[in-house]
């Protein structure tokens, strides 16, 4: 069921959850209660400018300007893998892509450091082959590259749509902004326009949000392009920006900028410029460019996401902060969050809440 008019959905209905957002965060949340055959009411504002809807949605278990392993990598990915291929079996969708990356080295010394951590058990996973030589037309290597499995991207739209559609079949799904005027936390229930939960879920990203502002969520803006160019690759190339190959013939998808600064809405020049000379630096054919994108990811000062319940209200959660990574994140740390809410686990320390409560009592609110 979508209501789209709030005023008309006045009979009270009762559900286990209230679940507030539906990007890649709300989503994850919501399939996990769904699969529990938790009764959730959704509520989300989807014509809203998010990182989940207009992001690559690309995962990487090797990143960062040192290219290490990702935090938590060996959890992480075959998590990911198994919790996206659950959802496309039970929505008959596709939107899960395993790609494998290809990251050109840019002199002898990296080419050779690679070659002896393909053989460290840590990483032996995930390298799939060290190139020695030019190995890409179109790409510039000159002493070639690595290529990396367990890597691809999530459709995050059709992932996010498909979502939506199994809320509606065995859920509740309003659309609409939340209004925390309508807003009841009582000591027992929460009540919301018509309806009583047990446990309210925010994962709203940047958002305002009255409970959660005392949060460091910080806004990471990142701007992309479309580009169409005579080159066909059926690998994700990364190094300074990726290039992922869309599904129209002969348009890729170039990113991504990195900007704290400017949290202004709408694309600039300067992140196309930005990203038009990274782009130059790693290919050596002609595109053009189609289309440019832009959002805000949220992010926190130890790049870890935050779970975990209100100082004041043990019924009222946040499932927020996962900024770049959140394809990765979200399927895992959505089951830690719901178990522990469900007291059949403990909190992660890295990603609890607690570490930043002191931010809250010493707030002036």
């Amino acid at each position: 069921m979508i209501c789209f008019n709030f005023t008309f959905c006045a009979v009270l209905k009762k559900v286990d959850y209230i679940i507030v957002g539906q990007g890649l965060a709300g989503s994850a949340v919501a399939v996990q209660l769904l699969r529990t055959g938790r009764r959730i009411l959704v509520i989300d504002q989807p014509d809203r400018n998010n990182s989940s809807r207009i992001a690559a949605g690309l995962f990487n278990p090797v990143t960062g300007r040192k290219m290490v392993k990702t935090w938590l990598a060996d959890t992480l990915f075959p998590y990911l893998h198994t919790f996206y291929r659950d959802v496309e079996r039970r929505t008959a969708t596709e939107f899960l892509h395993s790609v494998e990356l290809y990251r050109p080295f840019v002199s002898i010394e990296e080419q050779n450091e690679w070659m002896a951590k393909s053989d460290d058990p840590a990483f032996r996973s995930f390298v799939g082959r060290v190139e020695t030589s030019p190995w890409l037309d179109g790409i510039r290597d000159e002493f070639g590259g690595l290529r990396l499995r367990a890597c691809g991207y999530l459709d995050t739209k059709q992932f996010i749509r498909a979502v939506a559609s199994w809320i509606e079949q065995d859920g509740e799904l309003l659309a609409g902004k939340f209004d925390f005027g309508r807003l009841q936390l009582e000591e027992r229930v929460i009540r919301y326009d018509g309806y009583e939960a047990e446990k309210l879920i925010f994962c709203t990203g940047v958002h305002e949000n009255p409970l959660f502002r005392w949060l460091p969520v910080r806004s990471l803006k990142g701007e992309t392009l479309s580009v169409t160019a005579d080159f066909d690759c059926n690998l994700i190339v990364n190094r300074g920006v990726y290039l992922l190959k869309l599904p129209e013939g002969g348009t890729w998808r170039v990113g991504s900028t990195y900007n704290f600064t400017d949290t202004a809405p709408g694309v600039t020049g300067e992140g196309r410029a930005e990203l038009e000379r990274k782009l130059s630096q790693l290919t050596d054919f002609p595109y053009t460019v189609v289309d440019q994108q832009w959002g805000l990811r949220p992010t926190t000062p130890d790049r870890r996401p935050i779970l975990g319940a209100h100082p004041r209200n043990n019924r009222v959660f946040v499932f927020n902060g996962l900024g770049t990574k959140g394809v990765s994140l979200a399927p895992y740390f959505s089951e830690v969050l719901i178990r522990s809410i469900e007291n059949e686990g403990a909190l992660n320390k890295e990603v609890d809440i607690e570490r930043y409560k002191s931010l809250y009592w010493n707030s002036p609110e």
